[in-house]
């Protein structure tokens, strides 16, 4: 009496790769399947399953083709734990490109605002030599202004003053020409 052994297989297709499970065993990795961006998401069960009948000649009663078998989705799983990895991988090199060009970016960015800093440093010095000119010249207006005034009440004294004197010389003219008549 030969005995034969029946193995079921069931593929799950996903990302257009094919991974063999046993119907007996649980799936080991259906919870995290890639999605189309590369993360790692769980996924609805959507798998398409096909049986597929072996009869290993050559098998032993001890389970040896079972065996093979594990090892073959062991490496399978293997494959897919590397594929999980390398995706990983190349996310993670593609996100140090995008921090670093962001860093740069910042960078650049920081010494603009730098540079904007000082102009706005620089203007505002500006401003405020302008504001001290203006009072120096508006407190010289204003020193001006007191000579002005001060040299306009001496010109309104030195005008009564030869006022006066005119008014004196003339009354001295007319008491000498009513004393020559």
């Amino acid at each position: 009496m030969q005995l034969k052994f029946i193995h079921k297989v069931s593929f799950d297709i996903h990302n257009n790769f094919l991974f063999p499970f046993s119907i007996g065993n649980h799936k080991m990795f259906d919870k995290f399947k890639e999605d189309k961006g590369g993360e790692m998401m769980e996924e609805e069960n959507t798998n398409v399953s096909e049986s597929v009948e072996t009869s290993p000649s050559g098998e032993s009663i001890i389970g040896i083709g079972e065996l093979m078998g594990k090892r073959a989705k062991l490496e399978e799983a293997i494959d897919y734990v590397g594929l999980m990895i390398k995706n990983l991988k190349d996310k993670r090199t593609m996100l140090e490109k995008d921090i670093e060009e962001e860093s740069v970016d910042i960078k650049n960015l920081k010494e603009k605002l730098q540079k904007v800093s000082e102009y706005i440093d620089e203007e505002n010095r500006g401003i405020q030599e302008l504001t001290d000119k203006r009072i120096k010249v508006e407190n010289e207006a204003d020193e001006v202004g007191v000579i002005i005034n001060n040299l306009r009440d001496k010109l309104a004294n030195i005008d009564t003053i030869v006022g006066e004197e005119g008014n004196r010389v003339k009354q001295i003219k007319e008491s000498s020409d009513t004393l020559e008549s």
